[in-house]
């Protein structure tokens, strides 16, 4: 009886040993790809306060990106969003949405230029590969939601010269340039617009100067137009796929394949109301932010349906919800949805996004921080080092280099 209980003890530890190898394996494996590839995030928001007194983005914030969780998380290039998401056109607006975008790109550049050793803004795919070399994390400026252009398609070279190389026409509501995938009731948009003729001029200057174009939030017909006339591939920085979550922002089959097709990158976005099929998040979003207010979303216009004290208690309470929605999904949810997509349209084609600072984000993936997370799924799920590299960046660059090579100014 000792030697059978011996025999059992003895085989017990031998068990531990192997199981603690195979994990020590393992995590050697998952940090030394993660070290060597590139590893992009195609959008990231800001919220307005940042990097301001009080919330120096230099240090450890409540936000999602800030230099600390940069460097825990050895992300190597975080693509942010100028982006300004206001009320509906007006010349009050316009002249708000332009402050805040600039207001946003200060805020940026002086974080770059109080670590030079760690952050540089970059303007090229050689850029990107040239930092990431230095050791340091790459800026990579992107542009979204045009609706206070007011026409002027020339607006579209200011920000290139600004250093933005990946743009997007709209966000919630159409723009004079295309439709969304979410025309807002309240502001009066029309559904099923695609795009317009000064949408099509606008390609084809994105295109002349060498700039990606985002087809993340276009409806479908504007996007199938992109598509046609587009000279290079196109990327949906942030989306998510609609046969899984049936919602208008996401992505159907048919324009997954032709986004593919055409030689594009779908980067599938850890945004837990778009990944994962869940009525307690709607649930929850009414609950916390639209029924104390009596609003119903993308049918009335808050800032003109509430009073001023009112519509601040509003974004306030959006602010606490975006803040929690990772709460929602899990990054086994999130890899769920990139698999899909690899099975349907090819490794090729798909590539990693947040969302942050905008909603985005999933238990495990909840900050850049914990950016080596997406890479050990990645890896328990069988990815090889190559494909993780495509995944994490390597597709991105593609279609970045591709636009560039386009550029004939």
């Amino acid at each position: 009886m000792k030697n059978n209980n011996l025999f059992k003890f003895s085989l017990v530890l031998i068990l531990i040993g192997t199981h603690s190898f195979v994990f020590a394996q393992n995590n050697d494996k998952v940090k030394t790809i993660h070290k060597k590839v590139i590893k992009v995030d195609s959008h990231i928001d800001i919220r307005p306060d940042f990097n301001t007194a009080g919330n120096d983005a230099s240090k450890e914030t409540l936000d999602q990106i800030d230099l600390p969780k940069l460097e825990k998380g050895g992300l190597d290039v975080a693509t942010i969003a100028l982006f300004a998401d206001l009320d509906k056109p007006s010349p009050e607006n316009n002249k708000l949405a332009a402050k805040l975008v600039q207001s946003k790109l200060e805020a940026i550049k002086k974080w770059v230029k109080a670590n030079p050793n760690k952050l540089e803004i970059a303007k090229s795919v050689k850029d990107i590969e040239r930092i990431k070399n230095e050791g340091k994390h790459a800026i990579l400026l992107s542009f979204l939601n045009a609706f206070w252009f007011n026409s002027n398609i020339n607006l579209i070279d200011s920000f290139y010269n600004k250093g933005v190389r990946v743009f997007g026409f709209d966000h919630a509501g159409n723009t004079e340039f295309a439709g969304s995938s979410r025309p807002n009731e309240a502001y009066k948009d029309q559904p099923n617009v695609g795009l317009s003729k000064l949408g099509e001029e606008g390609v084809k200057r994105l295109n002349k100067l060498g700039v990606l174009i985002d087809v993340s939030q276009l409806s479908t017909t504007a996007l199938f137009k992109v598509l046609e006339i587009s000279k290079s591939p196109v990327v949906a920085s942030h989306s998510a796929v609609k046969s899984i979550v049936d919602v208008t922002r996401n992505l159907s089959d048919a324009e997954l394949k032709a986004i593919a097709k055409q030689g594009g990158v779908v980067q599938i976005v850890a945004f837990a109301g778009y990944i994962k099929k869940d009525t307690s998040f709607k649930t929850a979003y009414l609950n916390a932010v639209s029924k104390p207010f009596g609003i119903v979303p993308l049918k009335d216009d808050p800032k003109t349906s509430l009073t001023p004290e009112k519509y601040k208690e509003y974004k306030a309470a959006y602010l606490n919800f975006s803040r929690n929605e990772w709460k929602f999904a899990t990054l086994a949810d999130y890899i769920n949805v990139v698999d899909y997509t690899v099975k349907l349209i090819g490794i090729d084609h798909v590539g990693l996004a947040s969302d942050f600072n905008h909603g985005g984000g999933v238990i495990g993936y909840a900050n850049v921080g914990e950016a080596e997370n997406i890479t050990t799924e990645l890896v328990k799920r069988g990815y090889s080092e190559e494909q993780i590299k495509k995944l994490w960046g390597g597709n991105f660059l593609r279609v970045l280099k591709s636009a560039e090579s386009l550029n004939y100014n």
